[in-house]
């Protein structure tokens, strides 16, 4: 029997710097009621979805970085998604900055979260992949201090079992931006099973240490979604903030991808848009149980074995 879930890709233009946490829950809410209108089980929004991307500007003084971070979620100007989510019976994956004290001191992290068709949190995810810098870097037209501005993730990547899609429960999976870059993002994931990846993003253009990459700038983009998508016979849904972002221009490219690697669905603007596709999650064992049966065929001690000799160390 075929298991549908029916997802929303609910990509994000520009958010100013001066737009406040109403305005844009607002825009949110808007793109949820859309994503329903068409059948959504579950929409995804993008990475850092509450704010402009603050890590582009260098920030001195605390108390202006964390006026950027959830101290809660939800919180008295979120509560809205999860009512919404609750009142149209839909699960959301949200991006977002989080300040949490953790064994006594303050802690900033990257964060997603998955909330069910109940309103309810079910999993949550830190950003492990921080790129860019850690110091202010004048020569640069923008910033990127997201290495500065938050903690490395310390959930790994969890993998949940969510009853968001018609059948049986899917297992669904999170990641954020940079993430999707490395392969073992995807391989732990589809290690454990997981049946759709849900990551949000905000990516300039403009890579100010490597500007030849610029024009590849949506190729690379699809090109790791699509093939982590395959390699572990998932579905992947990547989602953007988009457009031209306080006189930073980003890439939109919100694709969903199947575990065949093909992309579709797909949006075509750098705005507040929603693309949809309808999701067999039975799909994905065309895949896991031929090419990659990783129980038949993967050979993880030989890899150890090989790296092992030229003196690295492979984690268990």
């Amino acid at each position: 029997m075929s298991r549908i879930v029916t997802v929303g890709a609910a990509q994000l233009g520009p958010i100013a710097q001066t737009e406040t946490r109403h305005q844009v829950v607002t825009r949110l809410l808007s793109l949820m009621q859309r994503a329903k209108r068409h059948g959504c089980d579950l929409v995804v929004f993008p990475e850092l979805a509450l704010t402009t991307f603050f890590p582009r500007w260098y920030f001195e003084k605390q108390e202006e970085i964390d006026s950027f971070f959830e101290r809660s979620m939800p919180g008295r100007e979120t509560q809205p998604l999860f009512d919404l989510a609750r009142a149209l019976g839909m699960g959301f994956y949200l991006g977002y900055a989080e300040l949490v004290v953790e064994g006594g001191r303050t802690r900033r992290f990257n964060t997603s979260i998955l909330v069910n068709k109940s309103g309810e949190i079910i999993s949550k995810y830190r950003k492990i992949h921080l790129p860019g810098h850690a110091e202010h870097e004048p020569w640069r037209r923008f910033q990127h201090l997201e290495k500065r501005y938050f903690e490395v993730g310390n959930l790994s990547w969890p993998v949940v079992r969510a009853p968001l899609n018609e059948g049986s429960a899917g297992l669904y999976g999170m990641a954020i931006c940079n993430d999707r870059r490395w392969p073992e993002t995807y391989r732990v994931m589809g290690l454990q099973g997981v049946e759709m990846v849900l990551l949000g993003y905000n990516t300039p253009v403009h890579n100010p240490p490597a500007p030849e990459h610029d024009a590849l700038s949506n190729f690379h983009n699809e090109l790791v979604m699509q093939s982590g998508a395959y390699q572990n016979g998932t579905w992947v849904v990547g989602v953007a903030k988009a457009g031209c972002e306080e006189g930073v221009d980003q890439i939109g490219n919100s694709i969903i991808v199947a575990p065949s690697g093909e992309i579709v669905a797909a949006c075509s603007t750098l705005g507040d848009e929603v693309a949809i596709a309808r999701c067999d999650l039975d799909l994905c064992n065309s895949y896991k149980n031929t090419t990659f049966n990783f129980a038949r065929h993967r050979e993880p001690e030989h890899y150890r074995m090989i790296v092992e000799r030229k003196g690295a160390v492979l984690p268990k």
